[in-house]
């Protein structure tokens, strides 16, 4: 019993050694980084203020912008706007001149990036919001969700490549150097939609629309007829001195619903004349906002931090060189 005491103790006084050792160490090092520090102080507010006036230029001089466009595509033109921009990137990024002068892009600088992603609104995608959505369409899309969200992670099938390009909205982003200006949007925007099914199509779908509007307000004209002729018979009928009582099975509510109905109807396809101007139509745009993303305008902080760090690393294994050249010599 007293030999295992013993070894504890022995035990414990080496731990205790170690520790105040340790502790030693550690002191020593902030006392040499602060000795190290005072005695460089001169060189460390050059490299700090050098990387900042650096810095400070190279954010003056950086002129990255960015334009973001939001685009419904009609009439089931996606996969061809998706393969437009992926086209037009392609030529970009090859610098094919020609071709970006044919569409009419004649400053290479002005675009030098163009991408596109989907504007991710699961609810309207469920929902469905459009004018002419069916209670059927509204379900089949809720139930498609909810088929793919039980064999994997429901963020994962939002942002899905094949779900995504079923929302509505997409944003088609251009990175620049310098701003791009509104001629150079349009004739990006004539080139995504330039598609000549599609616009047959949208000239097919315009003409029923506006076909069958008129239709609907020649059913609302003959309604309100039946509804004056109702209205002055029954202002003759209170004239005369006979009592005549009206029973709810002359379906006039149902004339009224219905031509609520036609009339719900006719502002719909007033909605979807609007959205059907274009086979891509745009939304909003917001054009030539400062890109700051990445290191883009950071460079005053960035660089000050970079050359410390750099100093410190190269003092750092020119230290250890040294020490272990004096063990080795």
């Amino acid at each position: 019993m007293n030999q295992n005491i013993q070894d504890q103790e022995i035990d414990l006084s080496q731990i205790s050694k170690k520790i105040s050792g340790f502790i030693d160490s550690i002191g020593a090092a902030i006392f040499r980084f602060i000795k190290f520090i005072f005695k460089n102080i001169i060189v460390i507010c050059i490299l700090f203020i050098a990387g900042a006036v650096m810095g400070y230029f190279i954010d003056k001089n950086n002129d990255a912008h960015v334009s973001q466009i939001i685009v419904t595509p009609n009439f089931g033109s996606v996969e061809n706007l998706y393969a437009k921009v992926d086209l037009l990137q392609s030529r970009i990024a090859e610098g094919d001149t020609v071709f970006l002068k044919q569409i009419g892009l004649k400053n290479l600088k002005s675009i030098g990036n163009v991408a596109i992603e989907p504007v991710v609104d699961i609810y309207s995608f469920v929902s469905n919001n459009t004018a002419i959505a069916t209670n059927a369409q509204n379900t089949q899309n809720f139930e498609v969700v909810k088929l793919l969200a039980e064999d994997g992670d429901i963020n994962k099938v939002i942002k899905d490549k094949l779900t995504s390009k079923n929302y509505s909205q997409h944003l088609i982003k251009i990175a620049s150097d310098g701003k791009t200006n509104a001629t150079e949007i349009s004739a990006l925007l004539k080139f995504i939609n330039n598609m000549p099914h599609y616009q047959n199509i949208r000239k097919t779908t315009v003409e029923n629309i506006l076909i069958k509007m008129k239709e609907n307000q020649i059913f609302i004209d003959q309604i309100n007829g039946l509804i004056n002729q109702f209205s002055s018979n029954a202002a003759n009928l209170q004239k005369s001195d006979k009592l005549v009582y009206y029973n709810e099975n002359n379906q006039l509510n149902d004339i009224i619903n219905t031509k609520n109905g036609f009339i719900g109807e006719i502002g719909r396809q007033k909605v979807d004349l609007i959205s059907y101007q274009q086979v891509i139509k745009v939304q909003s745009s917001v054009l030539n906002k400062k890109n700051l993303k990445g290191t883009n305008g950071k460079m005053m902080l960035i660089l000050p931090v970079l050359f410390l760090f750099l100093f410190f690393g190269f003092s750092f294994l020119s230290f250890l060189y040294n020490n272990q050249k004096h063990k080795y010599a």
